[in-house]
C-alpha cells in the first residue's frame, strides 16, 4: 500500500437524520472518505472563502427505547418475537444460509409465496401438524414441521395424540428421545448425510415461517387481528408495535421429492415383478446407503412407510436403462440419548427385507469406512451438532453428550461391521455400545487429541425384542 492509499481510508459510521419533528430518526450507514494526512484543524477553502472540514459531521443518536435498541443493535436477540413481514430490515441473514443458496432461495420462494396469499397446507396423515409448502406458483416446494406441533407439542392439532397424551399421562412418548425436538432431528439426520455424502435424505433446514394456516392459540390470532385494525386505522400508533401479525415458528423444512412413492408399494410389486439385474443392483447401494444413516442416528421409527422409492424400469428400446433411487424421510424420532430399554425395542423394519442378508458391498465401504475410522471426522459429526442442537431453547448440554455417545457406540458397531463384511442383519445384532468422553476433573474443555473415551455395553434390554 503506497503513502497516499495508507493516509485515505473508508471509515464507516452512523448518522442519525430527522426530517421534522414527527417522524421518528432514522438510522443511515455510510462510508465517509477520511484523508488522514490532514489534521483534524485543518481546513480547505473553497472558491466562496468558506472553510470545508473534511472530517465528517457525525451526529450522536438520540436516547432510544429498550425495545429500538434491541431492535437495531441486536437483531440476532429474542428473533423470535420478531415480525415475518417486513423483518428483512432488521436482520438480513434471517432464515439465510450461506453455505446452501439454492435452498436460501427456496426458502425465500416459500416466504414470498405466504405474504402473497399461497398459504402452506396442512398434511393430514401422520401424528404431527406438519405442512406442504408452496412457491409462488402453487408447486409444493417442501415440508415444514413445527417444533411446537410435533405429536407432543402443546399446539398439536391431531388429537389421536391429544387423547392418548390426555388418557395416558404416564405413558406416552419414547422415554429414550427428548420430547418436542423432532425438527432437530430432522435436519440432523439431513447434516449426517450430507457429512458421509449418502445422498439419501431430503435438504432439511431449520428454518422460522408465520402462517395464518399454522396451528395457533386464539389469543395470538385476535391479538394479530387487533394489531391489525390498529394499523389500518392509526398508523402512527401501529409503528410502536414490535410485530404486526401472528409470531412466527421455529421448525424443519424439507425439500420435498417428485416422482417418490411409499417403499412398501415398490417392495410389494417387486416380489411378483422383480427389477432387472442392473437396476436390483443399484437399489442394494441405495439400500445399504439407508441402513447407515438409520443405523449411525439411531432411527427408533423406520418403518416401510417412511421411506420412499422412486423407480424407473427404463426402455431398451429407447436406450434408457432406468434408475431406482431412495428417500430416508420422517427422521424426527432419531438421536436418542440412550439405547431404548423400555418396553419397546423399535427394530429397523428394513431388517427383514431380502436385501438385509446381503453383506455391505465393496462400494459402501469405501464410501464411509475411511470417514468413519478418521476420529476428526467424527469429532467434526459432533461438533456441527452441537452447534444444530444448540439453537433449540431447551438444549441441555447433558443431554447432548448422551445423544453423541450412543452415536459414536453405533459408528463404533458399523465401523467393525463394515470391516468384516457383515450384513445389515448382523449388525443390528451386535450389541448396544455407549462410548463416552473420560470424565475429568477440571472443568468441561473443548475436544483435543488428549481426549480419551471409554466404552460400555448396555446390559438392560427392552422387554420386546426381537434381535
Amino acid at each position: 500500500m503506497s503513502d497516499s492509499e495508507q493516509r485515505q481510508l473508508h471509515v464507516p459510521y452512523r448518522e442519525y437524520n430527522s426530517h421534522n419533528s414527527t417522524n421518528p430518526a432514522t438510522l443511515v450507514e455510510t462510508d465517509a472518505l477520511v484523508d488522514l494526512s490532514v489534521t483534524p484543524n485543518s481546513n480547505v477553502i473553497l472558491a466562496n472563502g468558506q472553510p470545508l472540514d473534511l472530517l465528517p459531521e457525525v451526529e450522536f443518536a438520540p436516547s432510544l427505547s429498550v425495545d429500538q435498541t434491541t431492535a437495531i443493535d441486536s437483531p440476532g436477540t429474542d428473533r423470535e418475537s420478531q415480525p415475518l413481514l417486513g423483518r428483512l430490515e432488521l436482520d438480513v441473514t434471517y432464515n439465510r444460509f450461506p453455505d446452501d443458496p439454492q435452498f436460501s432461495e427456496l426458502v425465500w420462494q416459500a416466504e414470498c409465496a405466504i405474504d402473497n396469499g399461497i398459504f402452506p397446507q396442512r398434511i393430514y396423515q401422520g401424528s404431527s401438524g406438519s405442512y406442504f409448502v408452496k412457491n409462488p406458483a402453487g408447486k409444493i416446494i417442501g415440508v415444514f414441521k413445527p417444533k411446537d406441533e410435533e405429536p407432543y407439542g402443546r399446539l398439536n392439532p391431531k388429537w389421536t395424540k391429544w387423547m392418548h397424551k390426555l388418557c395416558c399421562p404416564c405413558c406416552f412418548g419414547r422415554s429414550c428421545l427428548i420430547p418436542n425436538q423432532g425438527y432437530l432431528s430432522e435436519a440432523g439426520a439431513s447434516l449426517v448425510d450430507r457429512k458421509l455424502g449418502l445422498g439419501v435424505v431430503p435438504n432439511t433446514r431449520v428454518v422460522k415461517l408465520v402462517s395464518k394456516t399454522f396451528n395457533y392459540v386464539r389469543i395470538d390470532r385476535e391479538k394479530a387481528r387487533m394489531k391489525q385494525a390498529i394499523l389500518d386505522q392509526f398508523p402512527a400508533v401501529a409503528s410502536h408495535f414490535n410485530r404486526i401479525g401472528l409470531p412466527p415458528k421455529i421448525g424443519s423444512f424439507q425439500l420435498f421429492v417428485d416422482g417418490y412413492k411409499d417403499a412398501d408399494y415398490w417392495l410389494r410389486r417387486w416380489e411378483s415383478e422383480p427389477p432387472p439385474p442392473h437396476l436390483a443392483k443399484q437399489f442394494q447401494l441405495q439400500f445399504e446407503r439407508l441402513v447407515v444413516l438409520d443405523y449411525i442416528i439411531r432411527n427408533t421409527d423406520r418403518g416401510n412407510d417412511n421411506w420412499l422409492i422412486k423407480y424407473s424400469p427404463g426402455s431398451p428400446k429407447n436406450g434408457t436403462e432406468g434408475e431406482v433411487k431412495i428417500a430416508a424421510i420422517d427422521n424426527g424420532l432419531a438421536f436418542p440419548f440412550k439405547h431404548p430399554d423400555s418396553w419397546r425395542a423399535y427394530p429397523y423394519h428394513w431388517a427383514w427385507l431380502s436385501q438385509a442378508k446381503l453383506p455391505f458391498s465393496e462400494t459402501t465401504r469405501e464410501l464411509v469406512l475411511p470417514q468413519l475410522s478418521d476420529h476428526n471426522f467424527v469429532q467434526d459429526l459432533c461438533d456441527d451438532l452441537y452447534l444444530l442442537f444448540k439453537q433449540d431453547k431447551g438444549f441441555d448440554r447433558h443431554h447432548y453428550d448422551k445423544q453423541m455417545s450412543v452415536m459414536r457406540g453405533q459408528i463404533l458397531n458399523l465401523q467393525q461391521a463394515l470391516k468384516d463384511s457383515k450384513s445389515p442383519v448382523q449388525l443390528v445384532q451386535m450389541p448396544a455400545v455407549i462410548v463416552e468422553k473420560a470424565k475429568g476433573n477440571g472443568a468441561p474443555r473443548l475436544f483435543s487429541f488428549s481426549d480419551t473415551f471409554t466404552q460400555r455395553f448396555q446390559n438392560k434390554s427392552p422387554f420386546f425384542s426381537w434381535c
